[in-house]
């Protein structure tokens, strides 16, 4: 039925695209939208930052249509939560010392507005990858502990470790994004006191909200999982003994502060009351969105959902970081159709803080950190999934997948062929691409990155600008940090007409839908017996 409902609705709307008026009305409305907007000046009580790991611009339109196509529509037309966003930029994303970046350089920039060198977090391009007594003095803070420091409450949310590159550059320092535990740490690190991630997590900054796995890097080795006894290598790996989450329910005492690991008591977690939240639902990584078991792990858009109301509460506002990693992950892996459910996922999730804030008071930003070697190729027909093979056949006779990576591990040439796809169903999850460059992990891409923002000085995010100018842009939007000039801003009058959610996300016109509608009557009136 919804196959059929699908095919419906891409015959009506081809014909509607038919009219010149369709296309007029609908750049009139948006053109209009355009004239009407003033520039938020408000001061951001609140921001939510949400980082694609690895969200690149075809990432970005691939998510898109299939989103669509999830939602048995063509696809290419489909207006994605961040595509409502009404300021756009782009960030170049190069590090210090590679013309491509990782997630620890980058987000260095945006989280600390200082670029730095491959491999490092939370300290500048003086400290040198892995040598732990270059990052003494090197050190810088985030803009969540400049948040912090202001008096807002402060919150990280992440589908990785929350130990891993992005969250972990809000809160720690350290010469490598490696250092999770303290086994991680080699003998020199040790010699010149450097501290792993995870024990910064509770000695740097008091965050109210800390959401993702990791939960192995907290607890002392051999320590058994709740969730996976019996598997070794979910157990934990501190060798100094200590037990960092029976260390954070210590610290919080005399507070509501709820450690949890499942979904269970996740949910029964009450965010009217609750000062402090830890959930680690993994030893690492959380689950892919299509693999997660709902019933022990909730979706990024409930986690999200759940920070946002707990620090709703702090009358000064609040920082969140909310992080869909795993984006990063499946392009690594090859595997288009899980990254691209991925970003899917993180767009529902802004589409709850959207949701859940209001446009006057919260700065919301969406970004990448950096881009995958991932093309969209091949002129496959309006509509045909994104995760299918173009008509198009190669010189060699054979077909080839829409989308498809520069380099990783789908490069499986073999006497100088290319493998035979037409009996593939290349739409699974499990499905690795085809690749040009043979590579067991693929690699990151160079390109410039989307910046998306909505919210107080929303329009300082318009143009090219360098990953770390992100950070002081919100920082001077919410007043926190070391530039106070916009402090003195005063709230103006929301003084705009509402719109209705369907008509404002759509991007079409009311006479549009009309002609849709007159269009479908006619079309029943003519086969009455479609349905028969």
């Amino acid at each position: 039925t919804f196959a059929v409902l699908g095919d419906i609705y891409i015959f009506f709307s081809s014909m509607v695209e038919e009219s010149p008026e369709f296309w007029r009305s609908q750049a009139q409305r948006t053109l209009q939208a355009a004239l009407d907007r003033t520039p938020n000046t408000n001061v951001a009580k609140n921001i939510v930052l949400f980082l694609g790991d690895g969200m690149g611009i075809t990432t970005y339109t691939a998510a898109r249509i299939l989103k669509g196509q999830l939602q048995n529509q063509s696809g290419e037309e489909t207006v994605t939560n961040m595509d409502t966003f009404p300021y756009v930029g782009l960030a170049k994303t190069y590090s210090v010392d590679f013309q491509i970046p990782d997630s620890a350089a980058t987000a260095t920039a945006y989280l600390c507005g200082v670029k730095t060198n491959l491999n490092t977090i939370g300290v500048s391009a003086a400290a040198r990858n892995g040598v732990c007594r270059s990052q003494k003095g090197n050190e810088v803070t985030s803009i969540l502990r400049w948040a912090k420091d202001a008096g807002k409450a402060v919150g990280i949310v992440t589908t990785t470790r929350v130990q891993h590159a992005t969250p972990a550059t809000s809160y720690a320092h350290s010469a490598s994004r490696k250092w999770y535990s303290d086994a991680d740490l080699p003998a020199s690190a040790r010699t010149n006191n450097c501290t792993d991630i995870a024990s910064q997590l509770l000695s740097n900054t008091d965050i109210d909200v800390i959401i993702g796995g990791g939960r192995k890097y907290m607890t002392p080795r051999g320590t058994r999982d709740p969730e996976y006894p019996r598997d070794y290598s979910s157990r934990g790996r501190r060798k100094d003994g200590r037990h960092l989450i029976q260390e954070w329910q210590s610290l919080k005492a005399g507070k509501v502060a709820h450690y949890v690991w499942n979904k269970t008591d996740f949910d029964a977690v009450d965010p009217e009351t609750t000062d402090y939240l830890m959930a680690l639902f993994e030893p690492g990584d959380m689950h892919f969105d299509l693999e997660r078991d709902p019933l022990m792990d909730p979706s990024i858009a409930e986690t999200t959902e759940k920070a946002i109301r707990i620090l709703s509460r702090n009358p000064n506002g609040f920082f969140l970081l909310v992080e869909g990693g795993r984006i990063d992950q499946a392009h690594h892996a090859g595997r288009g159709s899980m990254a691209l459910h991925e970003a899917v996922a993180l767009d529902r999730a802004v589409g709850k803080a959207l949701e859940l804030t209001n446009e006057e008071e919260t700065l919301i930003v969406v970004t990448a950190d950096h881009s995958h070697p991932l093309v969209i190729n091949g002129y496959p027909f309006r509509g045909n999934s994104i995760l299918g093979k173009s008509p198009l056949w190669a010189s060699d006779m054979m077909p080839f997948t829409t989308l498809m990576y520069g380099n990783g591990p789908g490069n499986k040439m073999e006497g100088g062929k290319r493998p035979d796809i037409r009996k593939v169903d290349t739409k699974t999850s499990g499905y690795v691409q085809l690749a040009a460059v043979p590579l067991k992990s693929a690699t990151h891409g160079g390109e410039d990155v989307v910046i998306l923002a909505r919210g107080p000085m929303a329009h300082l995010l318009q143009g090219v600008h360098e990953q770390s100018y992100i950070a002081h842009a919100m920082a001077y939007a919410a007043c926190v940090g070391t530039d106070r000039r916009h402090c003195a801003a005063r709230p103006r009058e929301m003084n705009r007409k509402s719109t209705p959610h369907f008509f404002k996300t759509s991007g079409l016109s009311l006479k549009a839908y009309v002609y849709a509608a007159l269009m479908i009557l006619a079309f029943f009136q003519s086969v009455p017996l479609l349905f028969m």
